[in-house]
């Protein structure tokens, strides 16, 4: 059964900054990350295609990588929104966040053909600064871990 987090932080995020190929919700081609909340963790679900291949049989690295970057940047938003007394679905601006510092360590071979999970431990390291501890589990098996370092996107930061 394929699992689905129905009220996404994602959901959220202005127009002008939801096309992240990972988690960006108006970017065709992209992952569609959905990052919500597990009780005091956060829980993105994903189900790689086939074109996501390293070697037949497993999931390319580079996909766990997009999934712990950002399952780690949405759980900062998810951290910082709730701080400030929102849930996702509410209509207040919902903070977007940036990676500052990406960590990856591939555990085991990620199998395909089973749903994804990556679950977020978060930490508030500075008002602006939070830490997200990532485990990525396909079925019951723990195949990486990461750490996500996220600031508040500067307001430096147009679009287009």
């Amino acid at each position: 059964m394929k699992k689905y987090v129905e009220h996404a932080i994602q959901d959220g995020y202005a127009d002008d900054f939801a096309w992240c190929y990972g988690c960006g919700r108006l970017n065709d081609e992209g992952h569609h990350f959905r990052t919500g909340w597990d009780g005091e963790k956060t829980v993105t679900y994903y189900e790689p295609s086939d074109k996501h291949t390293a070697i037949p049989g497993f999931v390319y690295g580079g996909v766990i990588a997009s999934l712990v970057d950002c399952h780690g940047t949405g759980s900062c938003a998810l951290a910082l929104y709730r701080k400030n007394g929102h849930e996702p679905g509410d209509e207040a601006d919902v903070p977007r966040f940036v990676t500052a510092s990406l960590h990856v360590d591939y555990l085991k071979p990620t199998p395909q053909g089973v749903s994804l999970k990556a679950v977020g431990t978060v930490e508030e390291i500075h008002p602006k600064k939070w830490k997200v501890t990532v485990e990525v589990f396909a079925e019951d098996v723990v195949c990486a871990k990461g750490e996500v370092v996220g600031v508040v996107m500067p307001k430096t930061f147009t679009a287009k």
